[in-house]
């Protein structure tokens, strides 16, 4: 089917790129504040030099993959409900559907997927925007130079701390994506419907959020 790359690519720009806005910063104010919160004790039991390690090993290892998924299914998990739930009630999946076109194919697919390849993607984004917010905390504190808080930050890391809980954030793209189309995809009476569908996905990720955060503690 012609339309599936297109839409792929249309639907990654619109999940990953428009994301990055609510990311970054998102990611740069966690480094900051966890920096003033926990430099007061490291440095009370003199790990000063540990703070930029902690700083990395908690952003690429738990807040990182966790706050990207949690700001994905917010921001893009209603959404997409919302726009296929109007999709059907105005009955433009129907259209697409006596065209001969599948369109399962053409609306569902390629937003799992996007959702699948951004999530990773926006989570490195986060990783690193909270080491910069880090960096700068530090900096105003101690005056560390760019230079000495990356090489603390990375000298314990290794590849297995980050590669494993990034590329898991693509199990929660597909969870999003697939939980969302579905509300929306599935959706009936009218206008209700869609308010049903965008309420159904709302809360659906309320739980998820729930049960993550309980798993972290």
């Amino acid at each position: 089917m012609p339309f599936e790359g297109n839409q792929i690519l249309t639907q990654i720009a619109e999940v990953g790129y428009k994301s990055l806005p609510l990311v970054a910063p998102a990611g740069f104010a966690l480094g900051t504040v966890m920096t003033f919160h926990t430099r007061s004790t490291l440095v009370a039991f003199g790990a000063s030099a540990m703070i930029p390690t902690v700083q990395a090993l908690a952003f690429f290892v738990e807040i990182g993959p966790l706050v990207a998924g949690l700001l994905l299914a917010g921001r893009v998990g209603s959404g997409i409900g919302a726009v296929l739930a109007n999709m059907r009630v105005a009955e433009q999946i129907d259209a697409i559907e006596s065209l001969s076109i599948d369109s399962f194919k053409l609306l569902v697919v390629p937003r799992v997927i996007a959702c699948v390849v951004a999530l990773p993607l926006l989570t490195l984004f986060m990783d690193f925007a909270g080491l910069l917010g880090g960096y700068l905390s530090e900096f105003a504190a101690s005056g560390m130079s760019f230079d000495l808080y990356i090489r603390r930050a990375f000298a314990n890391l290794e590849w297995a701390n980050f590669i494993a809980p990034t590329l898991k954030t693509a199990v929660f793209g597909f969870i999003i994506g697939t939980v969302s189309s579905y509300f929306g995809y599935t959706t009936n009476h009218g206008a209700a419907g869609v308010g049903r569908a965008d309420g159904s996905a709302h809360a659906s990720w309320n739980g998820v959020a729930i049960v993550l955060l309980k798993a972290k503690q």
